[in-house]
């Protein structure tokens, strides 16, 4: 996989410089840093080990902002099923780390968003830029 890439599925996959841990941290601080608000953090790597099963590292954060994402909803109700944003930062087999969002695009054509609500959506690619980027945050 190439240091970032979009495939036809509208999903955005960027390579991390960092373990899949300190990526999410970094993540979490920006979330917080933003004001946003993290409803979930899942540990599947974690939920798999407590079941007996093995698994690299992965771990998905949903977040978002509900002044951002109720207008979305309001307009066009099935949005919530991609509403709150996510981000999935895993660990492949070389050891390699990625996280992987849906491009805001995807879900515009998904769910035919007009332009003025889609800039919300925009925001996740900085996000994830700034998580995975060597400087301090």
């Amino acid at each position: 996989m190439s240091a970032h890439q979009t495939t036809d599925h509208g999903i955005v996959t960027v390579a991390s410089g960092h373990s899949v841990q300190e990526t999410v941290a970094r993540f979490e601080s920006l979330i917080k840093a933003k004001q946003l608000t993290l409803f979930a953090h899942i540990d599947f790597s974690g939920d798999a080990q407590r079941e007996g099963l093995a698994m690299q590292p992965s771990q998905l954060l949903v977040f978002g902002n509900p002044r951002a994402g109720t207008p979305l909803m309001q307009t066009v109700p099935t949005a919530a099923l991609d509403l709150p944003l996510k981000v999935l930062v895993w660990e492949d087999a070389e050891k390699h780390v990625w996280v992987s969002y849906n491009a805001a695009q995807y879900l515009q054509q998904r769910h035919g968003l007009p332009d003025d609500l889609v800039k919300p959506l925009s925001g996740v690619a900085a996000l994830v830029s700034a998580a995975v980027s060597s400087d301090a945050i």
